[in-house]
């Protein structure tokens, strides 16, 4: 272990917080739940910018962290639908986007072959609204009632983000295969 490999261990370690903030949401202590996925957002944070500040960039950790933020954002969309304070079809939407990403990923690997996984701006913004989706909606059951316009418009933004980062994807990832494989044939 080196400081190097610092950024992946606070990937590893927002992992870890999945689990407690899981369990808050769910017994409804969103107050101690909203504290622990700040933390997690904090530290998402924090990894990427000790990553590329000191050049601790690694195959690894281009794997760990978006993993990292999969697994608590989707636990967290999970728990909100369970509870019934997400529409499940939004819930829908955002699983399926991502089931289509992954297995774009295997695909393009298996026939195509190794890439780097970089993603796009569209992506980051819609990982920054599904993020504040979920802290408006924890604040608003565990701190302060927020007003239900609000949670409702950032709903159709995470929606139109979702789809469209998720068809920026296909289209993107479309064309880098077909050039791969246009190289491959010259």
């Amino acid at each position: 272990m080196t400081l190097r490999d610092l950024p992946n261990l606070i990937s590893l370690l927002r992992m870890v917080l999945v689990i407690p903030v899981v369990y808050l949401m769910e017994q409804r202590e969103f107050g101690l739940a909203l504290i622990l996925f700040a933390i997690a957002g904090i530290s998402d944070g924090l990894d990427g910018y000790l990553a590329k500040r000191n050049n601790w960039a690694s195959r690894l950790g281009s794997i760990l962290d978006p993993l990292a933020d999969k697994l608590l954002l989707v636990s967290a969309y999970l728990v909100l639908a369970w509870l019934g304070e997400l529409p499940v079809w939004l819930v829908i939407a955002v699983l399926v986007r991502d089931v289509i990403i992954i297995l774009g990923v295997v695909v393009y690997h298996y026939l195509i072959g190794q890439f780097e996984m970089v993603p796009s701006w569209i992506s980051k913004l819609n990982t920054f609204f599904q993020i504040m989706l979920v802290l408006v909606i924890v604040f608003s059951l565990g701190v302060y009632t927020l007003p239900a316009i609000l949670i409702d418009a950032l709903v159709i933004v995470v929606i139109v983000t979702t789809l469209t980062s998720g068809i920026d994807y296909i289209w993107v990832w479309a064309r880098r295969a077909a050039y791969a494989e246009k190289r491959k044939q010259q």
